[in-house]
């Protein structure tokens, strides 16, 4: 006789929806839009939408599994679009804008995109790539009128396709650095369960009365997961087309906004924006940063002002979370720079995902987690790549599903990370490791610099020696050993740059991260000045 059971029920992205409709349905939405003007709709109406174009893409041809393409910026159309796709079973693919067309290209033809949806500042990008694009059978404008229209002529009176709980949902590619971009191919249970670790308070926490400002755009790693991490808790969203900082400032103050995500050049430019304008944070009460490591003093700035900084660490692969910044049982018993030096590391792991660092010359050894032994950094859980999108079925993965994120990273007793470089970034001197990134953001931290990125220079007799590339602020009087004297107050003394060299701007990716291949490129005929010998 059995003893019992729970009810057998999968999950689907569209519960997450359905749930913010019928529990939370009067709950506002709001788009700023490119000229300015404002749209306030609702989760329940947001539904019904999604509802209508579900519809309309059954009724083009769309079938389960089908990839429908988006490539817009954040707002409500681009939300019901992710929602409106999924509920007919297909899947949503977002296409970063600022992509080259070559990478464009390859992507939309890989991906074998049925349909593609566009904001009308993006026109121009679709007609250059419209021949290129022999897959895509409609095109769709979201801001002109042509996507109310469309999803107009339905009624809504649907239902969404059902399905399995490990069917596809969304197809993000990585941003090619090198090699062509890959295809994450999401699930819905991989999603939404996802979806509810963001809640978790030691990650977004996100509850009703929360108000989300997602700066990270749409077309990003799924947004961080704000757009499901919202609609399952039935919070507020706030879209904004453009991230002007006067912008994103009179929003927060207008909204009363209380969690934001982006990366650390956005909170540069609003910190900018408020010293001239004497604003403050409003209601602000969480940020959330990843994509580069968030400097000391921008830590410090919102922590003064009363803001919990939530250090991110992830990628598309991971859906996008891997870590989250927390407040350890212990915070109130800290000094402010004992708090200050926990929330300048990426955070630690929420309960659904393992991490793990093996030796870099020796991937079968792993690593002590005692805040010291950096290595190769690896991780497994349900919301974390097995395969990439297409790739061949003999290309097996690990088989207890580890995945080698190219970081390289410390993993401390307490469980929390500390990203030290990427593996292919990472400079090997006379046999030892010197981490690229904590010379960058020890030169962040210096008065006048307003970017820098470290590369290794071959050298004959160390391998390789250190080169920090610096583009300084407008008017600034910032020499090399200046910046030098700074870093030996940071770190060892081999560690320390062989040159310090000057440029008007770094190179960067579509996703606006420093490129350091383009950067290795730039610098491939650089010579270092061996005569003046290095101390290791």
């Amino acid at each position: 006789m059995p003893l019992g059971a729970m009810q057998d029920r999968g999950f689907r992205v569209t519960q997450i929806l359905d749930h913010a409709a019928r529990e939370h349905g009067s709950r506002e939405l709001v788009t700023r839009w490119a000229d300015g003007s404002e749209t306030r709709t609702t989760w329940a109406e947001v539904r019904h939408d999604a509802l209508r174009m579900t519809q309309a893409l059954r009724r083009v041809g769309v079938q389960p599994g089908d990839r429908v393409a988006t490539l817009a910026m954040n707002h409500v159309h681009h939300l019901i679009s992710w929602y409106g796709v999924i509920g007919a079973g297909g899947v949503i693919h977002t296409l970063n804008p600022r992509l080259f067309d070559e990478q464009l290209d390859y992507i939309v033809n890989h991906a074998e995109d049925l349909v593609l949806l566009y904001d009308a500042s993006l026109q121009p990008v679709v007609e250059r790539m419209k021949s290129r694009w022999p897959t895509v059978k409609h095109y769709i404008c979201f801001d002109n009128g042509e996507f109310a229209d469309w999803i107009g002529a339905e009624d809504g009176e649907a239902t969404w396709t059902e399905g399995d709980e490990r069917d596809p949902c969304m197809l993000c590619y990585t941003s090619g650095t090198t090699g062509n971009p890959k295809g994450v191919l999401y699930e819905h249970r991989s999603t939404t369960i996802h979806a509810l670790a963001s809640l978790q308070p030691d990650c977004f926490h996100i509850e009703v009365s929360a108000v989300i400002l997602p700066v990270v755009p749409m077309f990003h790693a799924a947004c961080w997961s704000l757009p499901w991490g919202a609609g399952a808790a039935g919070a507020k969203l706030v879209f904004s087309m453009v991230n002007d900082p006067a912008v994103l400032c009179d929003l927060f103050a207008k909204e009363g906004v209380t969690h934001t995500a982006g990366v650390p050049t956005v909170w540069l430019s609003v910190f900018e924006h408020l010293d001239a304008t004497g604003g403050d944070f409003g209601r602000l009460k969480k940020v959330m940063c990843g994509g580069t490591a968030m400097p000391r003093f921008m830590i410090e700035r919102f922590m003064r002002a009363g803001v919990d900084v939530m250090h991110l660490w992830g990628m598309t692969e991971t859906s996008p979370i891997g870590t989250a910044g927390y407040r350890p049982w212990n915070w109130d018993q800290l000094s402010f720079d004992e708090q200050v030096d926990i929330k300048s590391r990426q955070g630690r792991a929420p309960f659904g995902v393992e991490l793990r660092c093996v030796d870099l010359d020796d991937p079968a050894k792993i690593l002590p987690r005692d805040g010291t032994t950096s290595g190769a950094l690896q991780i497994r859980g349900p919301w974390i790549v097995k395969r990439y999108f297409k790739a061949e079925m003999d290309a097996a993965p690990d088989p207890e599903n580890w995945f080698n994120t190219g970081d390289v990273a410390v993993i401390h007793p307490d469980g929390t990370l500390q990203l030290t470089d990427r593996t292919k970034d990472v400079i090997k001197s006379g046999g030892e490791w010197i981490s690229s990134v904590e010379l960058e953001n020890a030169a962040m931290a210096f008065p006048g610099v307003a970017e820098a990125a470290c590369i290794g220079i071959y050298h004959p007799k160390w391998d390789e020696r250190p080169v920090l590339v610096v583009v300084k602020k407008p008017g600034a009087d910032v020499s090399g050993e200046d910046l030098i004297a700074h870093l030996a107050q940071q770190v060892a003394k081999w560690w320390l740059p062989d040159a310090v060299e000057f440029v008007d701007e770094l190179p960067h990716t579509g996703t606006g991260k420093v490129s350091k291949k383009d950067l290795r490129d730039q610098f491939s005929d650089y010579k270092l000045v061996t005569g003046v010998p290095s101390e290791q």
